[in-house]
């Protein structure tokens, strides 16, 4: 048996009268190990929750995406996964140099199927991984802690269309994001950000950028 259950979880399971489920549970499928199925699925994603937490104790979810295949099973303990450029802010990245711990949740809402992993996080800017994840700024390896399967039946089932056009794949330009544009940023952009604007058509303006984003093309 495993020690994810604390005295507020056993709490709730004496009130609704599930200890020896949740011990079940427990025991069928809670492992410190990823089995390889686990690992094909993992890498099939294209997609992942990142959960962390900041240096207040307020948790952090973020969605992480890219083109299929970019998060890695190293080994049957580890996770690695790169991180791309985004809006500056380093939440996830900032919590992980914090406390390192993450639970990550993984999706396939086509079939529908879901799988957890808890774990502490580590990054490195010179990671061998890197030159494997093209655009990667910097790589998170994650140890795992835990890694259990979910029961499915609340996932609502979606058929996937297409990779985001801003996924890094290799031997592919990915175009600036629209936020990168807007006018009244163009001071706060990084040196390496400040050609983006004239790049992909020049500036435009909070409202303009807002009207992308409710069509879809942030």
């Amino acid at each position: 048996m495993s020690d994810i259950y604390g005295e507020t979880h056993r709490a709730f399971q004496i009130k609704y009268d599930t200890v020896r489920l949740a011990n079940r549970i427990d025991e069928a499928i809670v492992c410190a190990e990823l089995a390889s199925d686990q690992k094909a699925f993992i890498e099939s994603r294209d997609m992942f929750f990142l959960s962390s937490v900041d240096h207040r104790g307020f948790p952090t979810c973020s969605y992480k995406g890219g083109a299929p295949g970019f998060v890695r099973v190293v080994d049957p303990r580890t996770i690695a996964f790169p991180n791309y450029n985004g809006n500056g802010m380093f939440l996830s990245m900032g919590n992980i140099s914090a406390s390192g711990k993450v639970g990550i949740l993984f999706i396939d809402f086509e079939t529908p199927h879901r799988m957890r992993v808890h774990g502490v996080a580590t990054i490195d800017a010179n990671d061998s991984l890197l030159a494997e994840f093209p655009g990667a700024e910097l790589i998170v390896r994650t140890k795992v802690s835990e890694v259990f399967i979910n029961c499915p039946r609340y996932v609502h089932k979606y058929r996937r269309v297409q990779t985001s056009k801003y996924a890094p794949q290799s031997g592919y330009q990915v175009p600036a994001p629209q936020w990168k544009r807007i006018d009244a940023i163009q001071d706060a952009l990084p040196a390496s950000d400040k050609s983006a604007a004239e790049a992909f058509g020049g500036t435009i303006t909070f409202e303009e950028y807002m009207a992308a984003v409710a069509k879809g093309e942030g």
